[in-house]
């Protein structure tokens, strides 16, 4: 019965050890369902397929003839990002792979053609006009990012997120992180692409950062867990590296979010254009030093010798979740994004999604309970934003100020991966996890990611490919020039 067959080929998904098992059985059921047809006819109301059409024959023509100089002015006046709406998400969700074949001949022909210019010797377009040509086509046409959130352990999922993306060609080059996500940021941010495969396997972890301080120590408000246990654990999965060494080293820009302890300060996105000689592990701990479970910390630079010395010894960092857990209007600012790929992991907000995910497919029966929970939403922000400027109390103003930030953040992105969490998650949130453990939270990752690929496939395969054309072609200018410059400074001298 073809009932019996959807149901083994879904729960064949759902088993999947690898993305080539879950791509043969999601492709079985694409067929049993009728997917197929719709995804080779080009024709549908959701985009503007004659657009997409039109563009990818003349860029096709110009390659094959080789007429190098209208394909490039082609190339540099036409790229555009979602062209023809081809992004939206609902040409995403019809078939389990993939989407219209157009949309994906497109990206492709679009790929083959930037690196045709970037391999090709074109007399025209010497070497300095043609970096100049991909960076601003890429600054025209924007870049994906990938945001990692809080979650404490639970941020082990990430790493099956990263995993999945970077297997595909489609890990991007901006990435952010708070709380547990910037651990993964920074590790991301000071390893190679040839380092990446010990570094996403569990055993080559140091997976002990939690560890008990006491309840004395905690209620007087120095952390009910002990935060040189999480700095030692930090240093020996990310090193000791400042945010610049990490992006020459890795060529990913990793920006970490942290929160003020003190009034009349902001929260601080650390990155290589903002906190250069910052060391990046410094960073990660701020971030994920939770409000009560580990003390706020100051944060660690390398000065003009290599040695480490406090950066602004004053100031207090904490968890960067608790004010800006996703970052994104700061990232399109300082790195020209244009689509962010979010792994949402805090338990906090995990179930809260399921629900929402829950409403949107229902009908209008569920706009009541929809226009009743925005209005608790508005109302409560607007509460706790009172209570947060004028409380007496210090710790009712605290508290009050944290609700608040909770509640008007925004904790989904263009494409948002979440993970479906039991009782055992939770009972293992605030513990070293065993390397099983990270082995299925990575899996779990993994399996959340490949019904993502496509729709990150459409909006990243394009800027990926600009990225990776620019920097071949720097490396062949006879001195390699960074497009930032700073300060020299030399490795430290004091790693303590």
């Amino acid at each position: 019965m073809l009932w019996n067959k959807l149901a083994k080929h879904r729960a064949r998904m759902d088993q999947a050890k690898n993305y080539e098992q879950w791509k043969e059985a999601a492709l079985e059921l694409d067929y049993l369902e009728g997917n197929v047809e719709w995804k080779e006819a080009f024709s549908s109301p959701l985009y503007n397929y004659k657009l997409i059409y039109d563009r990818l024959t003349e860029i096709r023509s110009f390659q094959t003839q080789k007429n190098n100089f209208d394909l490039i002015r082609s190339l540099r006046e036409g790229l555009h990002h979602d062209l023809g709406n081809m992004g939206d998400a609902r040409l995403y969700g019809r078939s389990h792979v993939g989407t219209k074949h157009l949309i994906e001949e497109y990206v492709n022909q679009v790929c083959s053609s930037l690196n045709y210019v970037c391999n090709t010797s074109i007399p025209e377009l010497p070497l300095d006009d043609k970096i100049k040509f991909f960076k601003d086509t890429l600054l025209s046409f924007g870049r994906p990012a990938l945001l990692l959130s809080g979650g404490a352990t639970l941020g082990m999922f990430h790493i099956g997120v990263v995993k999945a993306l970077w297997e595909r060609g489609l890990l991007p080059s901006v990435i952010a992180g708070s709380s547990v996500g910037s651990v993964m940021a920074a590790m991301l941010g000071t390893h190679s692409d040839a380092e990446l495969p010990n570094m996403l396997d569990p055993d080559n972890h140091n997976l002990n950062a939690w560890k008990w301080n006491g309840i004395l120590k905690g209620f007087a408000g120095k952390g009910f867990m002990d935060a040189r246990q999480l700095r030692d654990c930090l240093r020996s999965n990310i090193g000791e590296f400042t945010f610049q060494e990490a992006y020459e080293k890795s060529g990913r820009s990793i920006n970490i979010t942290v929160s003020p302890v003190h009034q009349h300060q902001k929260p601080r996105l650390l990155s290589r254009f903002t906190s250069p000689y910052l060391l990046v592990w410094s960073g990660a701990q701020a971030s994920c030093s939770v409000p009560g479970i580990f003390p706020p910390t100051k944060l660690v630079k390398k000065d003009r010798e290599g040695e480490l010395v406090p950066y602004m010894p004053r100031l207090r960092w904490i968890d960067g979740s608790v004010v800006d857990d996703l970052p994104i209007e700061r990232l399109m600012h300082l790195h020209d994004v244009n689509f962010s790929i979010v792994s949402q992991t805090n338990p906090h907000i995990v179930p809260f999604m399921r629900l929402n995910d829950m409403e949107k497919k229902r009908s209008l029966l569920s706009l009541p309970s929809r226009l009743i929970k925005a209005e608790i939403g508005f109302h409560g922000k607007a509460l706790f934003d009172v209570l947060r400027k004028t409380s007496s109390p210090e710790l009712m103003r605290q508290v009050s100020g944290q609700i608040y930030t909770i509640l008007a953040q925004k904790y989904y992105g263009d494409v948002t991966i979440a993970p479906h969490y039991t009782l055992k998650h939770y009972a293992n949130m605030l513990s070293n996890p065993s390397v099983e453990f990270v082995r299925e939270l990575t899996l779990a990752g993994e399996r959340a990611t490949w019904p993502k690929l496509a729709m990150i496939r459409t909006h990243a395969k394009i800027s990926r490919t600009l990225e990776r054309c620019m920097q071949q072609l720097e490396s062949r200018r006879p001195q390699n020039r960074r497009s930032l410059k700073v300060i020299p400074i030399q490795k430290a001298k004091n790693a303590s």
